[in-house]
């Protein structure tokens, strides 16, 4: 179709997202560059970029840039009841252990906490509240996946992605309609991030990412499990949401 080629052809990564202009203040940390540039599709070389993916996971800037993201998304404690407030002192005592560990494929994530909110159809949905140390570290993973994925992902794609929203979707369809097409299908994939197949998703990864100790980590978070009532309960298939709802979630009873 003639909509799907013209915008497909430009598969180019939008980096707003990686400006960082705020700058929070992070007492005892050392300073964050303000302007983290992800490259372009032709300027990565995947086999340096994945061989080397681990250290730019743990590096300084790189873990400093996501304990700002944290800190300024707030939200609500994990199943360790540790405070956003209380996490810098935590990694000033314990961060280069638990880099160390990551490094040596010891670090084992905490279960998420459960929680489900009321939809406005009646039904609710299951979150998943990681701890704030561990919403960190996949902070900082995803960092450097996105630097990986991004340049290849869809230019009709608006879903979570940097500097997108719906909104954004809105006016290309808007854009789209202007140049005669006439048609809007709306599709929903029902439940889908409690029914991902774990195994076909890090075999995917696995296509990329060749560090098996990254792609372990991966699969660890996927596999925390969650905590629910007080009972741990295995997390076989599905990824744990809650992220954009980490700054409301206290209004819930959990």
């Amino acid at each position: 179709m003639k909509g799907n080629q013209e915008y497909d052809n430009g598969r180019q990564l939008r980096i707003e997202d990686y400006l960082q202009e705020n700058k929070l203040e992070t007492e005892g940390i050392v300073e964050v560059p303000s302007v983290f540039v992800v490259p372009t599709k032709e300027e990565i070389d995947t086999k340096t970029v994945t061989n080397e993916i681990l250290e730019k996971i743990l590096s300084r800037d790189n873990m400093n840039i996501a304990f700002k993201r944290v800190k300024a998304n707030k939200g609500a404690s994990g199943i360790d009841d540790m405070k956003v407030d209380e996490l810098l002192q935590y990694l000033k005592e314990n961060g280069e252990q638990i880099k160390e560990n990551i490094r040596k494929g010891e670090y084992n994530p905490k279960a998420v906490r459960r929680v489900e909110i009321p939809k406005t159809d009646g039904s609710k949905r299951k979150l998943g509240i990681p701890t704030v140390v561990d919403r960190v570290i996949q902070q900082a993973v995803a960092q450097q996946l996105s630097i990986i994925y991004e340049p290849i992902f869809s230019e009709n794609s608006y879903g979570f992605r940097p500097s997108r929203s719906c909104h954004d979707a809105i006016l290309k369809a808007k854009e789209i309609m202007n140049n005669g097409y006439k048609w809007v299908v709306d599709l929903d994939l029902e439940k889908f991030f409690d029914t991902v197949n774990q195994d076909l998703l890090i075999s995917i990864i696995r296509r990329t990412i060749n560090e098996d100790k990254v792609v372990s980590l991966i699969r660890k978070y996927l596999q925390a499990g969650v905590l629910v009532n007080g009972v741990f309960e295995r997390t076989e298939k599905g990824t744990p949401q809650g992220r954009k709802y980490f700054a409301n979630i206290e209004q819930y009873n959990a």
